[in-house]
């Protein structure tokens, strides 16, 4: 089955208007700092100089989404310096290449935040300075007021419900067939950035929805900050279906297979889902040693992804995981560029919805999902 995501904007980064002069005027490329981890990328040719912050290159998300980057540099004849952490949830690092980026004085900057609280004063600086932000892939709803001038998204909401409802349709009949409480895990990894709370709360929210439909009784327990953000949450005592939503302490594949492993050690647990491509991998590194992943609950436990890479494309394909979702990270990067190119050549810019797919062994190949299982 074949679903199509169609986003809906995020709040607090709203269209803008025409630019009268844009960023700091620069006309040379500035290399910016960079760590072992960071890319820089360039291409000649242009008066524009963007400079580029993304999440990290600890996954391949953000080597696609750099593909789209350096297509459009190449196309638009722009020049790019591109740099992030080593991992996303290093955030302190991620806000001082922020703020160095801010100090070349590029004529725009494209963001992929991290943190969207932690990002605020620099994209006051940033406002200050008169350089356009453009954020990708993930909202900062919070942010300065002109600060950024359009939003690259995903309706992560909307994706995270995609992911319920397939993985509903696997264990509905588990859940109403249950003698005793049974557990539904899922692995974020942080609840900082928009997206990925965004998605986490959208898969709690659609999976809530669709039990309470069929008349069982939820209760979401674990991370504090996704348990705070439910509505009329029950009681983990008399509850029919246990939501356990796990965060790592740092955003790696080995943190996160730690926090599935706990989940899926359990003996009530049917189901888990990763939020993204390193706590999918996570959730498949804990199924080394654990051997439990399975395509019904009565075989085992019920395992949905999230993104691609070719950890995750093998384990759709052979059935480990009945599926995950996936988004255009090469779109995103490519459309983030050119909106930046777009608002210093004085044209009206907007926010841009990117659309996100459910994917599983039988419609991967599909001609519309397939260029979007990246590698």
């Amino acid at each position: 089955m074949k679903k199509k995501v169609l986003a809906v904007l995020l709040g607090g980064c709203m269209a803008a208007g025409l630019l009268a002069g844009c960023g700091g005027g620069n006309d040379t490329a500035s290399s910016g700092d960079s760590t072992d981890a960071a890319a820089d990328s360039s291409s000649g040719g242009s008066d524009y100089h963007f400079e580029v912050v993304v999440k990290s290159f600890q996954s391949t998300y953000w080597q696609a989404a750099i593909q789209g980057i350096d297509a459009a540099a190449d196309e638009l004849g722009v020049d790019i310096n591109t740099t992030g952490p080593n991992a996303e949830s290093d955030i302190a690092d991620q806000v001082n290449m922020l703020n160095n980026a801010i100090s070349q004085k590029p004529d725009g900057i494209a963001l992929a935040a991290n943190d969207q609280s932690a990002v605020l004063p620099s994209l006051q600086d940033a406002l200050d300075a008169e350089i356009p932000v453009v954020c990708f892939d993930t909202g900062v709803p919070d942010a300065p007021e002109g600060s950024v001038i359009a939003t690259i998204a995903t309706d992560n909401e909307s994706a995270g419900a995609v992911a319920a409802e397939n993985m509903y349709e696997v264990i509905k009949d588990t859940i109403a067939n249950a003698s005793a409480p049974v557990r539904i895990g899922e692995v974020n990894q942080d609840a900082t950035s928009a997206n990925i709370s965004g998605r986490g709360m959208g898969f709690i929210n659609k999976m809530k929805e669709l039990i309470e439909a069929d008349g069982k009784t939820v209760a979401v327990i674990g991370n504090q900050y996704y348990v705070d953000q439910v509505e009329n949450n029950g009681d983990e005592g008399s509850a029919d279906v246990i939501i356990e939503v796990a965060v790592p302490a740092q955003t790696t594949v080995e943190l996160s297979a730690t926090e599935a492993s706990n989940i899926m050690n359990k003996d009530d647990t049917i189901a888990i889902f990763g939020s993204n491509q390193v706590t999918a991998e996570g959730v498949l590194t804990a199924n080394q040693n654990l051997s439990v992943l399975a395509s019904t609950p009565d075989e085992g436990i019920v395992g949905v992804g999230f993104d691609a890479g070719a950890t995750l494309k093998a384990a759709v394909a052979d059935g480990t995981l009945i599926g995950a979702v996936t988004q255009a990270p090469v779109d995103q990067g490519n459309l983030a560029i050119h909106a930046l190119y777009d608002y210093c050549e004085g044209n009206e810019v907007s926010d841009i919805a990117t659309d996100s797919y459910w994917y599983d062994a039988d419609n991967m190949n599909d001609d519309d999902i397939a260029p979007n299982l990246y590698d």
